[in-house]
């Protein structure tokens, strides 16, 4: 057993590395011709465009791990089915659900790697790309409307809700054109604060730069006649309960977010009953995202099962790695499709691997059964 173990792990793994390596060579390839264009603008140069294409391999590589790890398992299985090593397996013992079992380890460590990469490797190496941007650029755009954050604050004058528009993010955590609005209880506007930059302070503070603040009086200051104030100050320390994970979290694209972060931004939301669907969908995409890795392992199996004599071998391995794509094109439709319809967030990510599990298990047991 410790040689067919050997035999099975050493084709799949070396066949899963080889397709993921041309993969990300692939799109290294694509992001660094598109980014050509960019270099010589300003600072850009040609090492810093390397630099960022690297730095966005590691998202690259857990989008497509899945991918890699089904197209490698089913060349491996075609393979041994077609020199019929696996048929003289088969005629030594190895029977179906130990063939099972034996892939599914190898599954569980791609799984492992793909979770490691998304959680800690990709979401640090993404923000790094961001800032590397951000540096050379001045800045990257939030897009047309910015980033809206909310928060409740209860001060000597009640409580107060609080929404704040970030319109681009700088180098080194520094946000740029910010703009907080704070309301009162009865929903009027009292104080807006619009200010060049900021920063988000360690300390439960906002360092802004370059401010404008307005304080318009309540109903009944402005009955005795108090007129609104307006003040231009180079500086200024404003509380605020949002950190800087929450922040990041509001500014970054949620992809490159991890579990944690997605878990706290949603709890975050929940607190100031905001919309959380979206994040509670990604939150188990997320988490769910590298068991894909198994289902793709229990996909390919059944190609061990082929018969070469039959014929027919290539385009049955075509039509394979055909069904792993739409796996992934599902997965990523389900996710806005749950949105819409507004379906429970766990059952929308887990049903295209529960789906295509339930796929390679009957091809798998009609194989087995009846040929």
């Amino acid at each position: 057993m410790k040689t067919v173990r050997q035999l099975l792990y050493r084709d799949v793994v070396w066949s899963v590395v080889f397709v993921a390596v041309a993969f990300l060579s692939l799109f290294f390839f694509i992001d660094f011709v598109d980014d050509l264009e960019n270099v010589g603008r300003g600072d850009y140069t040609l090492g810093q465009a390397v630099a960022r294409c690297v730095l966005e391999l590691p998202g690259h590589f857990y989008e497509l791990f899945p991918i890699a790890v089904l197209i490698g398992t089913i060349y491996a299985m075609a393979r041994l089915a077609q020199s019929s090593e696996f048929t003289i397996l088969r005629t030594a013992g190895l029977g179906p659900g130990r063939a099972l079992r034996l892939l599914a380890l190898p599954g569980l460590v791609f799984a492992l790697i793909t979770f490691v990469v998304g959680d800690y490797v990709a979401p640090l190496s993404e923000r790094q790309a961001v800032a590397l941007k951000a540096g050379v650029r001045g800045g990257v755009s939030l897009g047309s409307g910015g980033a809206w954050l909310k928060e409740r604050r209860t001060g000597a004058d009640g409580e107060r809700s609080i929404s704040i528009n970030v319109t681009a993010a700088g180098g080194g955590g520094e946000l740029l054109g910010v703009r907080i609005f704070e309301f009162d209880t009865d929903g009027r506007l009292r104080t807006r604060l619009e200010a060049a930059s900021g920063q988000v302070l360690a300390d439960g503070h906002w360092q802004l730069r370059e401010v404008q603040r307005t304080d318009w009086p309540t109903p009944e200051a402005a009955l005795l006649g108090r007129p609104l104030q307006q003040q231009s100050l180079p500086e200024l320390a404003w509380p605020s309960t949002l950190d800087a994970t929450v922040v990041a979290a509001a500014l970054l694209p949620v992809g490159v977010m991890s579990t944690v972060d997605l878990w706290r931004h949603t709890g975050h939301l929940s607190d100031q009953d905001q919309a959380v669907q979206r994040y509670e969908i990604a939150f188990w995409k997320k988490a769910l995202y590298p068991l894909a890795c198994v289902v793709m392992v229990a996909l390919a199996l059944p190609f061990a099962y082929l018969h070469a004599r039959a014929g027919g071998v290539s385009y049955k391995v075509f039509g394979g790695i055909m069904l792993g794509i739409s796996f992934v094109l599902l997965n990523n439709a389900s996710g806005h499709l749950g949105m819409l319809r507004q379906w429970t967030p766990w059952l929308v990510a887990a049903a295209p691997s529960g789906l295509y599990l339930l796929i390679s298990m009957g091809a798998f047991a009609w194989l087995v059964r009846y040929r």
